[in-house]
C-alpha cells in the first residue's frame, strides 16, 4: 500500500500524466454518453438508413457553432409542415365533392447567405381522382412568383432547386438565388424579411385531403454538421469513441497478455519450447500485417470482430516476445524463484504468481502506448474502405469524406472533426504512457 501511495504521489508530479488521464477520462465519458443516448441498434439504423430518413437534413452542412465565429450568419434549416407546424395556416372549404384547400406558410428569413436547397413534400389522400395544386411564392418586398401547377400522387416531392423552368423564368443561376435575392442589388445579396408560400389545392372526393411540408435547407446544422448523405455526423463522432476505445483496449490486452505468457513459458521450459517460440517470432516478424488484413477484409469478412481477432493473432508472436524474454531471464535467476521451486510450487504457479507480476510494472507503459496504435490501425482500415460496413466510426467518416471529395469542395468539418478526435486520443494515451514509463521504468524512475 505504501508503494502504491508513493507511485500515486509521483503521478501528480508529472503534468503530462494528469493531462493524458483527463483526456482519457473525457473519452470514456464521451463513450458512455454515446451508448446511453444513442443505443447501438439505433445508431447503426440511422447511419445505414436508406433514402428518406434524412430528408429533413441539409447536405454537407457545417456545424451550427460556425455562426459564432463568422461575420456572415449562415442559414439554418427551416421546416414548415401543414400537419404539425403551428406557424402554418391550413383552411378547407367544402362544396359537395370538391374541397378547396389553402395552405399558407409564412416565415422570416434573416440570414446573410442563400439557402442550400429547397424542396416541397406533398402527402395526399384520395381514392381515384388526383388532387391539383397551384403554388405562389411571395417575396419580402411583396412580389408574387408563380411556382406552377401540378397533379399530385399519394406521396410526391417537388424539388424547387431542380426546377429548370423556374430557374429560367427567374433568370438566375439557381432557384434559391431568384427567390431570395434582393432585386435592387441584382441578386448579389439576400433580401431579408418575411416570405410566404401559398398553396391552393383542390380535391374531388369528400374524404380526400392533402398536406404539404416545405423544407428550406440551410448551410449549418447541429454540433458536427452533416455529410454528403445528409447524415448527422455527431452520430459517427459519438459512436466512434466507444468503438475506438474498445478496439484499442481489447487489441492491446489480447496481444500483450498472450505474448507475455508465451514469453514466460519459453523462458521457464527452455529447450525446444523456447526454440519454437523464437522461430515463430522471427517468422512472424517478416510477415506484412497490413497486406494480410487487407486480404482478410477483401476475401473473407470486414467485420470488426474478425479484424480484431486477426490483429491479435498477428500480434501474439511479435518482437515484443524477445523483450519480455530478456526480462524473464533475469527474473528466473532471482532467489525467490529458486525458493518457490524448492518448496514444490507448480510451474504454472511460478509463472503466474512470481514471474509475470515481477515484470508487469515495466510493461504497463508499453501497454498504454499500444492502445492508440490499435485505434489508428482500425481507423486506417476504415479509411481504406476495409472497416466494418455497418459501424459508424471516425475512420468511416474520413472514408466517406474522401469518396465524396469533401476536402476539395470545402467541407472541412467532415475531415477535421474525426481527425481531431483521433489525434486527441493518441495524444492522451501518449502523454499517460510516457509519464508512466518515467515512474515504472527503473532506468527512468524519478525518486
Amino acid at each position: 500500500m505504501r508503494g502504491l501511495a508513493r507511485q500515486c504521489r509521483q503521478l501528480l508530479r508529472f503534468p503530462s500524466v494528469l493531462g493524458g488521464a483527463i483526456i482519457i477520462v473525457a473519452l470514456i465519458f464521451f463513450s458512455i454518453y454515446a451508448v446511453i443516448a444513442i443505443p447501438y441498434s439505433q445508431a447503426v439504423g440511422l447511419w445505414q438508413a436508406k433514402e428518406g430518413v434524412w430528408d429533413n437534413s441539409p447536405r454537407n452542412a457545417q456545424p451550427a457553432w460556425v455562426n459564432l465565429f463568422s461575420s456572415r450568419k449562415l442559414p439554418e434549416t427551416i421546416i414548415l409542415d401543414s400537419s404539425t407546424s403551428s406557424r402554418v395556416r391550413k383552411t378547407v372549404v367544402s362544396d359537395g365533392n370538391i374541397n378547396t384547400v389553402t395552405i399558407s406558410m409564412p416565415f422570416n428569413y434573416n440570414y446573410d447567405a442563400f439557402p442550400d436547397e429547397m424542396a416541397l413534400f406533398f402527402n395526399s389522400k384520395f381514392d381515384r381522382l388526383q388532387p391539383t395544386v397551384s403554388m405562389t411564392w411571395t417575396t419580402a418586398d411583396g412580389r408574387e412568383i408563380n411556382l406552377g401547377d401540378r397533379n399530385l400522387s399519394t406521396s410526391q416531392i417537388y424539388k424547387i432547386s431542380q426546377d429548370q423552368r423556374l430557374i429560367t423564368s427567374l433568370g438566375s443561376g439557381t432557384a434559391e438565388t431568384g427567390l431570395f435575392a434582393d432585386p435592387a442589388l441584382r441578386g448579389a445579396s439576400v433580401q431579408k424579411g418575411n416570405y410566404e408560400l401559398i398553396i391552393k389545392g383542390m380535391t374531388f372526393e369528400p374524404s380526400a385531403d392533402l398536406d404539404a411540408k416545405l423544407i428550406i435547407y440551410g448551410k449549418v446544422q447541429g454540433f458536427a454538421g452533416t455529410d454528403d448523405h445528409r447524415r448527422d455526423l455527431s452520430i459517427a463522432l459519438l459512436w466512434g469513441a466507444p468503438v475506438a476505445l474498445a478496439f484499442g483496449l481489447l487489441g492491446a490486452i489480447g496481444s500483450t497478455v498472450i505474448t507475455l505468457f508465451i514469453a514466460a513459458l519459453g523462458v521457464w521450459y527452455e529447450g525446444w519450447v523456447d526454440s519454437i517460440i523464437q522461430r515463430l517470432t522471427e517468422l512472424n516478424a517478416i510477415l506484412p500485417s497490413l497486406p494480410i488484413l487487407i486480404l482478410v477484409a477483401t476475401f473473407y469478412s470486414r467485420s470488426i470482430v474478425v479484424m480484431l481477432a486477426v490483429i491479435i493473432l498477428l500480434g501474439i508472436f511479435s518482437l515484443g516476445i524477445k523483450v519480455y524474454r530478456s526480462m524473464f531471464l533475469q527474473v528466473k535467476t532471482l532467489p525467490y524463484i529458486e525458493a518457490a521451486r524448492a518448496y514444490g510450487a507448480s510451474d504454472m504457479r511460478i509463472i503466474f504468481r512470481y514471474m509475470i507480476p515481477k515484470v508487469l510494472p515495466v510493461l504497463i507503459p508499453q501497454f498504454v502506448l499500444l492502445i492508440p496504435s490499435m485505434v489508428f490501425l482500425e481507423a486506417s482500415l476504415a479509411f481504406l474502405g476495409l472497416g466494418d460496413p455497418i459501424l459508424p466510426t471516425w475512420g468511416k467518416v474520413l472514408n466517406d469524406a474522401f469518396q465524396s471529395g469533401a476536402l476539395y469542395k470545402g467541407y472541412y468539418n467532415t475531415v477535421v472533426l474525426p481527425s481531431a478526435l483521433l489525434v486527441l486520443t493518441g495524444l492522451g494515451f501518449a502523454m499517460l504512457g510516457y509519464g508512466l514509463d518515467r515512474i515504472f521504468n527503473p532506468r527512468l524512475r524519478v525518486e
